[in-house]
């Protein structure tokens, strides 16, 4: 898949140590995405170390805008994180005009009908793809709103400002519920299960630290709300290089003989051999085939497909769960053929 190049148009002061960075199109087309959906960054990192490439390192960064909004521009939202090299550049370093590359848009925390009611729930600077989320359903969809959000003070809260004013403007459809911790305490299962529990016919989704979306899962969970109902968000550290080039097959490789693949990807079907010791995702990179991904590592979804016809195996897997497996779900970065034939498919 080619990276994208994005210019700075302009660089927001969120909080004390929070700013949204306002981006478009280097070459002034349109960068499409969906709600919910994340940028993974080429981030400079001189001295080299674990997760980088000579002098770059990758970061993913939510997009916190709605793509209905303004098809011309698009923004992240990032919170410094004390000596973290990623949050540190993009909110000390990124000045209007400076140009960065990335990677397309990616990822699946997002919703699939725009008029549902919705249940939103965020902690901290997890409130990024939850905004673009919240943002979108308004200005497109007709359903119900109610997002739960905490943070450690008001002081701390991102878009204090224009939350409010959202909800002044959509009375009827959106409800923001603050939880502060300097009021309220550490927001745990028990105490989150009272302000959920009204909402548990709707979609969810949620994001933030690791701890918070765990007690808010025992809260849903334990108050009966079906699995297939409930989506979170969670990034992790990526230790490999998204950006490096796929392998190139060796001999061996081609003589040992190619799985017949057929992809289909935005309306159009592929037809390739698929050597076996490669990952599916980087024989369809090396044939110019734009299949989306991020981390490469098997640590996120963006690069999750559907089998239609075959079997595979994949080495990796900490984001696809019992019933994304038995849906035919797999993860491109991670997938290897068994068989002599597969077909995978990425609409629908």
């Amino acid at each position: 898949m080619t990276g994208i190049r994005l210019r700075v148009v302009d660089v927001v002061a969120e909080t004390e140590d929070a700013c949204s960075i306002v981006l478009a199109a280097a070459d002034g087309s349109a960068v499409r995405y969906r709600p919910g959906q994340f940028l993974t960054f080429r981030v400079p990192a001189a001295d080299g170390g674990a997760g980088e490439s000579g002098s770059h390192l990758a970061r993913c960064y939510s997009l916190s805008s709605s793509p209905h909004s303004d098809p011309d521009r698009l923004a992240v939202t990032v919170k410094r994180i004390p000596g973290g090299r990623g949050s540190s550049w993009m909110c000390d370093r990124l000045a209007v005009g400076d140009v960065v590359d990335a990677l397309p848009p990616a990822g699946t925390f997002t919703p699939r009908d725009p008029d549902r009611d919705l249940l939103l729930v965020a902690a901290g600077s997890g409130i990024t793809p939850v905004m673009s989320i919240l943002l979108a359903a308004l200005e497109i969809g007709t359903g119900r709103i109610t997002l739960v959000y905490a943070n450690r003070d008001e002081w701390s809260v991102i878009f204090a400002r224009r939350l409010a004013e959202l909800e002044r403007r959509h009375p009827d459809r959106l409800v923001v519920l603050h939880w502060l911790e300097s009021l309220h305490g550490t927001p745990g299962a028990d105490m989150l299960a009272p302000r959920l529990a009204p909402y548990l016919d709707r979609e969810t989704f949620v994001c933030g630290p690791g701890p918070f979306m765990g007690a808010v899962e025992k809260a849903v969970t334990t108050l009966g709300m079906p699995a297939e109902r409930w989506h979170k968000e969670e990034f992790v550290s990526l230790t490999g290089d998204p950006f490096a080039a796929p392998d190139v097959p060796s001999g061996a490789d081609e003589e040992s003989g190619a799985v017949a693949l057929e992809v289909e990807l935005d309306g159009t079907t592929h037809a390739l051999g698929w050597e076996r010791s490669r990952t599916l995702l980087d024989v369809l990179l090396a044939a110019g085939v734009a299949a989306p991904y991020s981390c490469r590592e098997g640590a996120c979804s963006a690069c999750a497909c559907v089998v239609t016809e075959g079997e595979v195996e994949m080495e990796s897997n900490e984001v696809l769960d019992d019933a994304d497996l038995a849906d035919g779900l797999v993860l491109s970065c991670q997938a290897r053929p068994v068989g002599d034939r597969v077909r995978v498919s990425y609409d629908g």
